[in-house]
């Protein structure tokens, strides 16, 4: 393992170690080697859910993790088409419309109820708008998620699909943000982090060809 790995990985140790030691992790439990639901997600998916990005957009992938549930049952409700990968990818993607689902977004937003009542596709199709879950992420928009590449990937993926830069956004509790995250070449920055608290652009969006 060489040295930025290490060094990432002590970032997610710490900020594992201290969600559980104050609290702020929530179920499920422990909250080590996930990407760890928090008190307030359901306050910072609200925050998302104000901003023109997600209000304009038609259709959203969000990741499967616990603290993007509620951003998921939020979309739903909005009417928009969301996208969800499967865990690790081994099934592709999840396609849930918002129109099969009325009067059942709580349970189209959780993991089981996205494999009832979503559609199994190979990608995503053009998307608008991606949220990504994170164990940290700097103000740069540098993030770290589990350490498998997941995230990167997806994003990778949906934005040579739709041959553009899509916006990207990340939900997280304020003790998430760290003063650096050690970075690759491949590493992927977020546009936007969204706190309990706060709504962060961590650089200024050119919208430019995706080559």
């Amino acid at each position: 393992m060489n040295d930025i790995l290490i060094k990432k990985q002590e970032i997610r140790e710490r900020i594992w170690l201290e969600m559980e030691r104050k609290g702020i992790a929530t179920f499920p439990l422990p909250c080590f080697g996930r990407i760890p639901n928090f008190k307030g997600a359901e306050l910072a998916a609200l925050k998302l859910r104000s901003i023109n990005e997600y209000k304009d957009a038609f259709s959203i992938m969000v990741s499967p993790d616990s603290p993007q549930t509620p951003v998921r049952q939020f979309s739903l409700l909005d009417g928009k088409i969301l996208v969800v990968p499967t865990p690790g990818l081994r099934s592709g993607y999840l396609m849930i419309r918002p129109d099969k689902v009325k009067g059942k977004e709580k349970e189209a937003s959780t993991i089981k109820g996205a494999f009832k009542y979503g559609e199994l596709i190979d990608a995503p199709p053009i998307l608008d708008l991606i949220v990504e879950g994170s164990v940290a992420v700097d103000l740069e928009g540098y993030r770290l998620g589990k350490g498998k590449g997941f995230g990167d990937r997806e994003i990778s993926l949906a934005e040579s699909i739709a041959k553009r830069k899509i916006t990207v956004a990340t939900t997280v509790h304020d003790m998430q943000i760290v003063d650096f995250v050690p970075r690759e070449e491949y590493d992927r920055r977020v546009d936007i982090i969204i706190t309990p608290t706060r709504i962060i652009r961590t650089h200024q969006k050119i919208n430019m060809p995706f080559y």
